[in-house]
């Protein structure tokens, strides 16, 4: 599990091939910030742009780390397949860390398409347009996790494509993640909020809460 808090950006180091056909992953090389390795071990969970993947070899000496992504996930995320690109990391979220996001998992529900991104007097103003299938998960003031970083919807409106976010980006959030470096046309992972996710799967089932009846001595007699 993770907050949403990115805890660094590294970069895209090198791409290998785990086979010869499109029906392997790849082998990814990352690089990150100075120190960044200290307390992370073989196994470890990093969520990179928002999704969940495991350390398969270290190399603090070098700042540097390696994952194996299948070819299911390739298919299914974007931004990870850019050699050299800058990426979010996140560790994954301990039990005595502080929730300072919202609570995410890492798993990657749909790509987004940035359709606006510029300045807004101090901060910045990034729309992002949602495909139909997470389209009824989006609200305004809910929450949204765009290339592993939490974010707040400011407004959404529904249109022929889907659904278009609006989100305001606050200086620190600009220079300290990837996200500064999007344009109108950028590809970027999506996940939904994971309480809307349980709320959709009750209606769709049709679940009904039922009814407590209070216990009274009065009538029980």
């Amino acid at each position: 599990m993770f907050t949403g808090i990115i805890t660094g950006v590294g970069r895209i180091a090198a791409i290998h091939d785990l086979g010869t056909s499109s029906s392997y992953g790849k082998r990814l090389s990352i690089e990150v910030p100075d120190g960044y390795l200290d307390d992370v071990g073989l196994g470890d969970s990093i969520a990179l742009n928002g999704a969940c993947m495991t350390v398969t070899t270290l190399a603090p000496e070098r700042g540097q780390f390696t994952i194996d992504i299948s070819a299911e996930s390739l298919d299914k995320t974007a931004g990870l397949t850019d050699e050299g690109s800058r990426i979010n990391l996140e560790k994954a979220l301990r039990a005595s860390d502080r929730l300072g996001g919202h609570i995410v998992s890492g798993h990657v529900d749909g790509i987004g398409t940035v359709s606006f991104f510029a300045p807004v007097g101090e901060s910045w103003e990034l729309r992002v347009v949602a495909p139909p299938a997470l389209a009824r998960f989006l609200a305004y003031k809910g929450s949204i996790t765009i290339n592993g970083v939490s974010l707040t919807v400011n407004s959404v409106s529904d249109i022929a494509d889907g659904a278009e976010v609006s989100i305001n980006l606050i200086p620190h959030t600009v220079d300290n993640t990837s996200l500064g470096g999007l344009s109108a046309g950028s590809k970027v992972n999506l996940e939904i909020d994971t309480v809307a996710r349980y709320v959709e799967r009750m209606l769709q089932a049709g679940v009904l809460v039922p009814q407590t009846s209070t216990y009274s001595k009065d009538t029980a007699e």
